[in-house]
């Protein structure tokens, strides 16, 4: 019990810390062309299932590691998914603690795309 009770005051500790983009407002981003890195923190094995089209795949637990090969402006726009918004959440408060400035966590990351029943792209 006692590790429950600290993940979730860790977690509400980094929700507000960061900043949340909702589904609708990516979806806007999406369809008008904005400029901005989509960027997919889950575990291989789950990208492979699909994802949100034209995100890049960087694991969690490389992604302080290869950020900079895919972005090196730390004024970039850039929005991190998960399969539901807490491993995003942590990397973006990451990113933030590294310099970039405009990173937002999708609430509700892909489960929430899934839900919406939106296209999904299955990697090659």
């Amino acid at each position: 019990m006692q590790t429950d009770s600290l993940l979730l005051k860790r977690i509400t500790e980094v929700m507000t810390q960061i900043k949340e983009i909702s589904l609708e407002d990516l979806l806007k981003k999406m369809n008008e062309s904005t400029l901005f890195f989509l960027i997919d923190v889950r575990e291989n094995f789950e990208w492979q299932k699909g994802s949100i089209p034209k995100a890049i795949h960087i694991s969690r637990g490389t992604l302080e590691l290869k950020i900079e090969k895919f972005c090196r402006d730390p004024q970039a726009d850039i929005v991190i998914y998960c399969g539901g918004g807490t491993r995003s959440a942590f990397a973006a408060e990451s990113l933030g603690s590294m310099g970039y400035q405009n990173v937002k966590s999708l609430r509700g990351g892909f489960g929430g795309w899934v839900e919406s029943d939106l296209p999904i792209e299955i990697p090659r």
